[in-house]
Protein backbone atom coordinates (compact mmCIF):
# COMPACT_ATOMS: atom_id res chain seq x y z
CA UNK A 1 0.00 0.00 0.00
CA UNK A 2 2.91 2.24 1.44
CA UNK A 3 4.72 1.32 -2.25
CA UNK A 4 1.61 2.20 -4.42
CA UNK A 5 1.18 5.29 -2.54
CA UNK A 6 4.41 6.27 -3.20
CA UNK A 7 4.67 5.19 -7.02
CA UNK A 8 1.56 7.41 -7.15
CA UNK A 9 3.00 10.46 -5.74
CA UNK A 10 6.45 10.02 -7.49
CA UNK A 11 3.95 9.86 -11.06
CA UNK A 12 2.31 12.59 -10.34
CA UNK A 13 5.36 14.53 -9.11
CA UNK A 14 7.08 14.33 -12.29
CA UNK A 15 3.82 14.89 -14.56
CA UNK A 16 3.70 17.97 -12.40
CA UNK A 17 7.39 19.17 -12.67
CA UNK A 18 7.36 18.51 -16.30
CA UNK A 19 4.46 20.68 -16.89
CA UNK A 20 5.69 23.34 -14.92
CA UNK A 21 9.03 23.66 -16.64
CA UNK A 22 7.75 22.97 -19.90
CA UNK A 23 5.37 26.13 -19.35
CA UNK A 24 2.26 24.59 -19.23
CA UNK A 25 1.53 26.36 -16.13
CA UNK A 26 2.03 29.95 -15.67
CA UNK A 27 4.71 31.68 -13.59
CA UNK A 28 1.84 32.65 -9.93
CA UNK A 29 -0.76 30.39 -11.31
CA UNK A 30 -2.30 28.79 -8.39
CA UNK A 31 -2.54 24.81 -8.24
CA UNK A 32 -5.81 23.74 -7.02
CA UNK A 33 -5.57 20.17 -5.26
CA UNK A 34 -8.79 19.08 -6.42
CA UNK A 35 -8.24 20.07 -10.30
CA UNK A 36 -4.79 18.62 -10.21
CA UNK A 37 -6.17 15.54 -8.55
CA UNK A 38 -8.81 15.16 -11.16
CA UNK A 39 -6.56 15.68 -14.01
CA UNK A 40 -3.66 13.16 -13.13
CA UNK A 41 -6.55 10.79 -12.34
CA UNK A 42 -5.83 10.27 -8.42
CA UNK A 43 -6.39 11.51 -5.17
CA UNK A 44 -5.70 14.72 -3.60
CA UNK A 45 -2.75 13.05 -1.43
CA UNK A 46 -0.01 12.46 -3.74
CA UNK A 47 -0.86 15.74 -5.25
CA UNK A 48 -0.43 17.53 -1.72
CA UNK A 49 2.91 15.45 -1.71
CA UNK A 50 4.25 16.25 -4.78
CA UNK A 51 3.73 20.03 -4.30
CA UNK A 52 5.50 19.43 -0.86
CA UNK A 53 8.41 18.35 -3.36
CA UNK A 54 8.21 20.51 -5.52
CA UNK A 55 8.43 23.46 -2.66
CA UNK A 56 11.77 21.98 -1.93
CA UNK A 57 12.77 21.75 -5.46
CA UNK A 58 11.53 25.81 -5.47
CA UNK A 59 9.39 25.29 -8.72
CA UNK A 60 6.73 25.61 -6.01
CA UNK A 61 5.39 28.54 -3.51
CA UNK A 62 3.49 27.79 -0.78
CA UNK A 63 1.87 30.34 1.12
CA UNK A 64 -0.01 29.31 5.06
CA UNK A 65 -3.63 29.68 4.02
CA UNK A 66 -3.71 30.86 1.08
CA UNK A 67 -2.75 28.05 -1.40
CA UNK A 68 0.26 26.83 -3.74
CA UNK A 69 1.77 28.98 -6.51
CA UNK A 70 3.88 28.32 -9.85
CA UNK A 71 7.28 29.34 -9.12
CA UNK A 72 8.59 29.46 -13.08
CA UNK A 73 12.30 29.44 -14.03
CA UNK A 74 13.68 33.40 -14.28
CA UNK A 75 16.20 35.11 -15.18
CA UNK A 76 17.98 35.01 -12.21
CA UNK A 77 17.72 31.01 -12.35
CA UNK A 78 18.93 30.40 -15.86
CA UNK A 79 21.90 32.45 -15.41
CA UNK A 80 22.61 30.27 -12.28
CA UNK A 81 21.91 27.35 -13.84
CA UNK A 82 24.42 28.17 -16.72
CA UNK A 83 27.11 28.34 -14.62
CA UNK A 84 26.89 25.42 -12.93
CA UNK A 85 26.40 23.33 -16.44
CA UNK A 86 29.60 25.29 -17.53
CA UNK A 87 31.60 23.20 -14.87
CA UNK A 88 29.52 20.00 -14.84
CA UNK A 89 29.31 19.36 -18.92
CA UNK A 90 33.07 19.90 -18.98
CA UNK A 91 33.64 17.54 -15.99
CA UNK A 92 30.99 15.09 -17.97
CA UNK A 93 32.78 15.04 -21.59
CA UNK A 94 36.10 14.75 -19.24
CA UNK A 95 35.06 11.58 -18.16
CA UNK A 96 33.47 10.28 -21.01
CA UNK A 97 36.94 10.24 -22.86
CA UNK A 98 37.51 8.01 -19.93
CA UNK A 99 34.32 5.72 -20.10
CA UNK A 100 32.87 6.14 -23.71
CA UNK A 101 32.06 2.97 -25.58
CA UNK A 102 32.01 2.12 -29.55
CA UNK A 103 28.20 1.96 -29.52
CA UNK A 104 27.95 5.18 -27.38
CA UNK A 105 30.37 6.98 -30.17
CA UNK A 106 27.91 5.58 -33.09
CA UNK A 107 25.04 6.93 -31.23
CA UNK A 108 26.34 10.55 -31.07
CA UNK A 109 27.66 10.57 -34.47
CA UNK A 110 24.53 9.33 -35.25
CA UNK A 111 22.40 12.26 -33.56
CA UNK A 112 24.37 14.67 -34.83
CA UNK A 113 24.00 13.12 -38.29
CA UNK A 114 20.20 13.66 -37.72
CA UNK A 115 20.13 17.13 -36.14
CA UNK A 116 21.91 18.18 -39.19
CA UNK A 117 19.43 16.97 -41.28
CA UNK A 118 16.21 18.53 -39.15
CA UNK A 119 18.43 21.66 -39.24
CA UNK A 120 18.55 21.96 -43.16
CA UNK A 121 14.92 21.31 -43.32
CA UNK A 122 13.68 23.86 -40.51
CA UNK A 123 12.43 20.89 -38.34
CA UNK A 124 13.07 23.12 -35.14
CA UNK A 125 11.51 20.92 -32.77
CA UNK A 126 12.97 17.56 -33.92
CA UNK A 127 16.81 19.62 -33.96
CA UNK A 128 15.89 20.34 -30.20
CA UNK A 129 15.11 16.28 -29.62
CA UNK A 130 18.64 16.17 -30.93
CA UNK A 131 20.08 18.52 -29.14
CA UNK A 132 18.39 16.77 -25.69
CA UNK A 133 19.98 12.99 -27.08
CA UNK A 134 23.13 14.87 -27.73
CA UNK A 135 23.70 16.00 -24.18
CA UNK A 136 22.00 12.49 -22.65
CA UNK A 137 24.29 10.73 -24.43
CA UNK A 138 27.28 12.74 -23.31
CA UNK A 139 26.47 12.55 -20.19
CA UNK A 140 25.72 8.51 -19.79
CA UNK A 141 29.03 8.08 -21.62
CA UNK A 142 30.50 9.63 -18.24
CA UNK A 143 29.84 6.53 -16.50
CA UNK A 144 28.76 8.32 -13.13
CA UNK A 145 25.16 8.43 -12.43
CA UNK A 146 25.46 10.83 -10.15
CA UNK A 147 26.51 13.26 -12.70
CA UNK A 148 24.14 11.92 -15.14
CA UNK A 149 21.21 12.44 -13.10
CA UNK A 150 22.30 16.18 -11.63
CA UNK A 151 23.10 17.56 -15.37
CA UNK A 152 19.82 16.06 -16.70
CA UNK A 153 18.27 18.15 -13.90
CA UNK A 154 19.74 21.37 -14.71
CA UNK A 155 18.96 20.23 -18.63
CA UNK A 156 15.50 20.44 -17.90
CA UNK A 157 14.90 23.75 -15.44
CA UNK A 158 16.14 25.77 -19.09
CA UNK A 159 14.01 23.58 -21.75
CA UNK A 160 11.94 26.62 -22.65
CA UNK A 161 15.01 28.88 -23.31
CA UNK A 162 17.15 26.27 -24.94
CA UNK A 163 13.82 25.33 -27.50
CA UNK A 164 13.98 28.93 -28.46
CA UNK A 165 17.31 29.22 -28.99
CA UNK A 166 17.98 26.16 -30.97
CA UNK A 167 14.68 28.01 -33.40
CA UNK A 168 17.06 30.26 -34.43
CA UNK A 169 18.93 28.72 -37.51
CA UNK A 170 22.58 30.65 -36.73
CA UNK A 171 22.94 29.05 -33.18
CA UNK A 172 21.39 26.01 -34.18
CA UNK A 173 24.22 25.85 -36.70
CA UNK A 174 26.65 26.84 -34.10
CA UNK A 175 25.10 24.65 -31.82
CA UNK A 176 25.82 21.36 -34.34
CA UNK A 177 28.97 22.22 -34.96
CA UNK A 178 30.40 22.78 -30.92
CA UNK A 179 28.36 19.36 -30.15
CA UNK A 180 30.72 17.81 -33.34
CA UNK A 181 33.89 19.17 -31.92
CA UNK A 182 33.07 17.80 -28.47
CA UNK A 183 32.54 14.42 -30.26
CA UNK A 184 36.10 14.42 -31.87
CA UNK A 185 37.87 15.24 -28.72
CA UNK A 186 36.20 12.80 -27.04
CA UNK A 187 36.48 10.32 -29.93
CA UNK A 188 40.42 11.29 -29.84
CA UNK A 189 40.52 10.50 -25.99
CA UNK A 190 41.74 14.43 -25.88
CA UNK A 191 40.19 15.06 -22.33
CA UNK A 192 41.69 18.65 -21.57
CA UNK A 193 40.23 19.64 -24.95
CA UNK A 194 37.07 17.75 -24.55
CA UNK A 195 36.22 19.65 -21.36
CA UNK A 196 36.84 22.91 -22.31
CA UNK A 197 34.93 22.36 -25.79
CA UNK A 198 32.06 21.52 -23.56
CA UNK A 199 32.17 24.49 -21.26
CA UNK A 200 32.42 26.89 -24.21
CA UNK A 201 29.16 25.12 -25.33
CA UNK A 202 27.21 26.16 -22.56
CA UNK A 203 29.18 29.67 -22.20
CA UNK A 204 28.45 30.51 -26.09
CA UNK A 205 24.73 29.36 -24.77
CA UNK A 206 24.50 31.67 -22.55
CA UNK A 207 25.74 34.71 -24.86
CA UNK A 208 23.08 33.65 -27.19
CA UNK A 209 20.67 33.85 -24.40
CA UNK A 210 21.60 36.85 -23.61
CA UNK A 211 21.45 38.48 -27.23
CA UNK A 212 17.79 36.78 -27.76
CA UNK A 213 14.73 38.51 -27.57
CA UNK A 214 13.43 35.83 -25.82
CA UNK A 215 15.35 36.74 -22.68
CA UNK A 216 12.43 39.14 -21.62
CA UNK A 217 10.09 36.41 -21.50
CA UNK A 218 12.02 35.25 -18.29
CA UNK A 219 13.01 38.16 -16.48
Amino acid sequence: MLRNEYSLTEKVYQNLRSDILSGTFRDREELREAALAKAYGVSRTPVREAICQLALEGLVDTIPNRGAYVHSIHGKDVKDVYAIRSLLEGLAARWAVENITDEQIEAMEEVLYMSEYYRKKELWEQVYICDNKFHDLMYAASGSHLLEHMLRTFHEYVQQVRKSALQDEKRAKSSFEEHAAILEAIKSRKADAAADLAKQHIDNAVESWKSNDAIHAVE
